[in-house]
This record gives C-alpha cells, sequence and structure tokens, in this order.
C-alpha cells in the first residue's frame, strides 16, 4: 500500500495563501495611503493655501479700513475746526471794521429801538435767539413791538452810559435791556431802576426807567 502524506503540503498550501493575503492588504494600504497624499496635495493643501491667502488679503484689507477711518476722521475734524475759524475771523473782521464813535452809536440805538434789531456778533445772535444755542438770559423778542418804550436822555461819561426814558411797562424795560446788552456797542448793560408814574400833562401812567452800561470804544 502506498502512503501519502498530505500535511505538509497543506501547511505550504496555507503559507502561501497567507503571504498572497498580506500582499493584497498591504498594496490596498498603500493604495489608500497613496490616494489620501493625492487628495491632500491635489485638493486640501491648495484650498488651504487659497484660505491662508484669503485671511491675509482680508486682514490687509481690514488695515486699510480703519487706516482710512482714522485720515477720514482727521479730515473731518479740521474740516470743522476750519469753519469755526472762519466763523471767528468774520465776526472778528465784523467789528474790527465797526469804528464806534458817538455818531454811530446813536444810530445804533435807533437801530434798537426797530424792528431790525441790534448789531450782533453771530454767537451773540444765536444766543439771543430761539435755536438749540440759545441762552436764556440773553434771549429776547423778536416780535416784541420796540413802540412801547422812548429815551429822553442819553448821556455818555467817558465810556460809560446813562440812559433815561419811559415804557409802557417794566417788562418792555427787559427787552430794550436785553437788545442793548447784544448789541456790539454797549457792555455791561444794567436796568438801574424805575417807577411807575403819571405824565404830568395827559395824567397818563408810565414806567420810567434808567439803564447804565459803557460803551465799547
Amino acid at each position: 500500500m502506498i502512503k501519502v502524506n498530505l500535511l505538509p503540503q497543506r501547511k505550504a498550501r496555507r503559507s502561501a495563501g497567507t503571504d498572497v493575503a498580506t500582499k493584497q492588504f498591504a498594496l490596498g494600504c498603500a493604495a489608500v495611503v497613496a490616494a489620501g497624499a493625492a487628495v491632500f496635495f491635489a485638493v486640501d493643501m491648495p484650498k488651504r493655501n487659497k484660505l491662508s491667502d484669503l485671511r491675509k488679503a482680508n486682514s490687509d484689507l481690514n488695515g486699510q479700513i480703519a487706516e482710512k477711518q482714522t485720515k477720514l476722521h482727521g479730515f473731518e475734524e479740521l474740516k470743522k475746526a476750519e469753519v469755526q475759524s472762519k466763523a471767528r475771523a468774520e465776526s472778528i473782521e465784523r467789528l474790527v471794521q465797526t469804528k464806534i464813535v458817538p455818531a454811530h452809536v446813536l444810530h445804533e440805538l435807533g437801530k434798537v429801538l426797530t424792528r431790525e434789531g441790534p448789531t450782533m456778533t453771530e454767537a451773540m445772535a444765536k444766543a439771543a435767539g430761539n435755536g438749540p444755542d440759545s441762552n436764556p438770559n440773553k434771549r429776547f423778542q423778536a416780535e416784541w413791538d420796540p413802540n412801547h418804550v422812548w429815551m429822553s436822555a442819553f448821556v455818555d461819561n467817558n465810556g460809560t452810559f446813562k440812559l433815561d426814558g419811559g415804557a409802557q411797562s417794566e417788562s418792555d424795560v427787559t427787552q430794550l435791556s436785553k437788545r442793548l446788552a447784544a448789541s456790539v456797542y454797549f457792555l455791561d448793560v444794567t436796568p438801574a431802576g424805575g417807577e411807575r408814574v403819571n405824565d404830568r400833562v395827559t395824567g397818563v401812567s408810565y414806567f420810567r426807567y434808567t439803564i447804565t452800561g459803557k460803551v465799547a470804544y
């Protein structure tokens, strides 16, 4: 009888099959790694580079915007300062050109007692008006009727004046005083007292007043 030993052959076959599987697994892993590398270099890396470039461009743009905003803010401040300086220069020029002599003072008193009103600087006009920059202590009524007051005497003693006159009421004297105080021709205007009296001829009651101050010579 012939005996055949099959065990070694089976081991050999198993070993050969294992080697093939191992090689196939290694080739699969290598293919996966190669594919991953290809994806990284062909797709992911360009996207990362592009994203980095975009971030850098965005950072540069933000820096340019901030720089321009700073310059724009500085320009607006310079423009505002220029407007204010021009307004002050115009006010000063008007004051310089206003030569205050007795004839001009009398003319100004005439303007104060009309609808035209006093000669004012721009700042005083805002303070005496009804706008947001007005000052309640300097504000006067634009609709006030100057016919309610009259002047009987004006004495100028070395730049200090005394004005006497009459008015229908004490409030009319207040309006007159505020107009004088707003004028560029007068300083330190102060109502110096008054009283209710009757006219000797007509018997009409009126308010007799005195206003003092300085002439801006």
